[in-house]
Formats: C-alpha cells, structure tokens, sequence
C-alpha cells in the first residue's frame, strides 16, 4: 500500500469519527437550546395566566391554537406547587394530526382552590430546525470530507514528486557509468536533506567502486604474472632429466592445480568484467547459426560419449555481444556434456522468444543452488562458475535464465524476452 493511500485512509477514518462525534454533540446542544428556549415561552405563558387570575379573579378561557394549547383541570387532594415540563403530543385541529409538544403542568391558586393549568406548546418548528440544521451539517460535512481527499490526492502527489524522482534516479543509478542522483528543486527540507544523503551515498559507493576496481585490476595484472612464471618453470622443468615415478606424479598435480587456478582467476576477472558492463560489443547476431555452430564443435564430444542430438531450431536474432553468446553457449553446452549419462540425450529447442537446452542426467542436490558461485556437485570436476557466469550474461540483457527437472531430464530454459 503506498504511503498516500494509507494516509488518506487515516485521514479519512479520523475525520469521519470527529466529524460523527461533534456532529453528535452538536445536535444534541441545539436540541437543548430549542428545548430551553419552548420551556422559556411556557414559562411566559404561565406568568401571563398568573397575573390574569390576580388581576381578575378568574381563569382566562381554556385556548386551542395551532401551535399552542392551554387547559384546566382539578388538583386532586391537597397537591399544591406542582410544576413539571414534559415532552407530550398533542391534535393539531389544522393540520388533523398528532404532532409532538412541551408541556408544563403547573398550579394556580383561585380563591381557595388550586387550579391545575396544563400549557402544551408545538415543536413541530423546533423539529423541522433541528434536521434543517442537521441534514446542512451532514451536507457540509460530506462536501468538507470530498474537497479533503481531493486536496491530499493531489496536494499529495505533487508533494512527494520530489521523493519519486529521487527514488527513479536511484534506480536507473549505475556505479559503473560514475552517475549522479540529482533531484528537483523542492522547498521541503526533509527532501533536500535527503537528496543530499543519497548524493553522499552515491559519492561513497562510486569511491568504494573504484577502489575495488582498482584492487582487481591490479590483483589479476599482479595474479598473471606469478601463474606465468610457475607455468614456464614447470614446462622447463618437465624437459629436463627423467623423473622418478613419484616426482612425475608430483609435477602433474602441481601442473593441474596451476592450471586450474589460471582458469579460475579468468573465470572471475570474466564476472567482474560482464557485472561492471565493461564488454560493450553488443551487435546482432544469429542465434540459429551459432547454436549450429557449436554442435560442429562439440561433435567430437557427443560422440564420445555416444550422445543422441536433437534440434528444432527457428530463426531468431538477437542484440548481444558475441563474445559473451559464445561464452554463454560454451557453458550450457559444456554442462550438458558433463552432466550427461553414456549413450544419453541432449534436445535443444529454439523459437522466438525462448532457447530450451535439456540433457539427460542423474539427480543433483543443488537444484536451489544451481546458479549459485562455487555451488556444484560433489561428482563435477568444475569450478561451479560456469552457471553463475551464463546468469550474468542473461541479467546484462535482460534474459531470464530458469533450471527445472522432469524425471531424468534436465531443463535449462532462456527467455529472450
């Protein structure tokens, strides 16, 4: 969920909640200003009969208007004092309908009777005020809650432009061509001071690039020539006097090892060529005729091992620099010999946008692991760099590069896009 969304959410959420528990609050306080207000002109009507009753020694005459009413009755017993404002309903002649009212029932003193005077006033008004009042409070709350969302939709997202470029520059950031993330031009600080966080970042990162640029550059130019120098003494070596039987066994196993490291150090100097992007000879080759190609190659190979070739190869060009396609090629090729059983099978498929290369072969037990460095199996004779290499080749163009197995085949499955 994005940052905006799950803020107007809350926005949102609380606004409503305030806005319902004022609105509330808000109602019930105009309830009771009306309620006070329609006991004040009851209070005013009862003052009026009073000082009728002293000034003329009766009661005025019982009255039915349309919004007020007044009538008389007996107090029963000795009550006297009474005065009590209820909520009532009372008939509205006019209209012909029970409407509802405030009433005060209250005592008058007539001689030497008390006289029980009920005045009913209509809040019929009071009423219609109270939801004329309420619907303009839910309309105004509705209009404020839409105008809010639409505010922080937009103020929002013009706000945090800022940070989403920051963010984009970063992303397409790369070490190797010594960028720099620049940002708009904001008056906010938070984001200039991250702007010039991610700078400081970016400056870091390009030092500690170009150290360890420096470190493997200098540590495979001074890794050569020692490997040279072994390898030379060693071939001198091997054309001087006879060797014991033991001492040639000796010689061989260094001469191996040497080998082996020489093989590894440009295995490695190859990775970090192709993840820095410093092979850029990218051209449009044909993949059909390379993959046919290296079948003419490894034809020797296959026989060997008495293995059965099948293609179905489709026409299919592809921009990539050849010399990493052919490295590529040579890996898959060179797993599928190795990994394979006598007398086994190897298919390879072609088509628009995919390049399926299967084997036959035992069961590994690094399947999770199969692209990892260093990671093969106890049976290979390897480095376990060739796979590691062909998934850097298929990221620096964008090609996914998937393992599966069915049974005793194993699938290596390129997606060319």
């Amino acid at each position: 969920m994005k940052l905006s969304t799950h803020y107007n959410r809350v926005n949102i959420l609380t606004s409503v909640i305030v806005l319902i528990v004022t609105g509330i609050i808000y109602y019930l306080f105009i309830h009771l200003i009306l309620t006070n207000k329609l006991d004040k002109d009851l209070v005013v009507e009862e003052n009026e009969i009073r000082q009728y009753t002293d000034t003329y020694q009766k009661l005025p005459l019982p009255a039915s208007y349309i919004d007020q009413r007044v009538s008389y009755g007996n107090v029963t017993g000795n009550a006297h004092g009474i005065r009590e404002f209820s909520y009532t309903n009372y008939y509205n002649p006019r209209e012909k309908e029970i409407e509802p009212g405030r009433s005060l029932i209250t005592t008058v003193r007539l001689g030497d009777k008390n006289i029980l005077v009920t005045i009913t006033k209509s809040r019929v008004e009071s009423e219609d005020l109270v939801r004329i009042i309420l619907l303009i409070t839910i309309i105004v709350t509705l209009v404020l809650l839409i105008v809010l969302t639409l505010i922080n939709r937009f103020m929002l997202n013009r706000l945090w432009r800022p940070f989403f470029a920051i963010l984009n520059r970063m992303k397409g950031f790369e070490v190797s061509k010594m960028d720099t993330i620049s940002g708009e031009p904001t008056r906010i600080d938070e984001f200039n001071e991250l702007n010039r966080s991610v700078n400081a970042m970016a400056e870091k990162v390009k030092q500690d690039y170009k150290e360890l640029k420096s470190f493997t550059d200098n540590a495979s130019h001074e890794m050569m020539t020692p490997l040279a120098v072994i390898n030379s003494k060693l071939d001198s070596l091997l054309q001087t006097e006879p060797f014991s039987e033991q001492q040639g066994a000796l010689l061989e196993d260094i001469y191996q090892a040497t080998g082996r490291l020489s093989r590894l150090h440009q295995s490695l100097l190859l990775l970090s060529r192709i993840e820095n992007n410093l092979i850029s000879d990218a051209r449009k080759i044909d993949v059909k005729e390379l993959v046919e190609e290296k079948r003419r190659q490894f034809h020797e190979l296959f026989e060997r091992d008495g293995l059965h070739i099948e293609m179905h190869l489709s026409d299919q060009k592809i921009i990539m620099s050849r010399y990493l396609a052919d490295i590529l090629l040579n890996n898959l090729f060179s797993n599928a010999v190795r990994h394979n059983i006598s007398g086994g099978t190897i298919r390879i498929e072609l088509s628009e946008h995919k390049l399926i290369l299967s084997n036959t072969g035992k069961t590994l037990n690094i399947q999770n692991r199969m692209f990892d460095r260093f990671s093969k199996s106890t049976e290979s004779e390897g480095m376990g760099l060739g796979l590691a290499i062909s998934k850097q080749i298929c990221n620096l163009y964008g090609f996914n590069i998937e393992y599966s197995h069915a049974g005793n085949m194993h699938f290596f499955s390129i997606y060319l896009g």
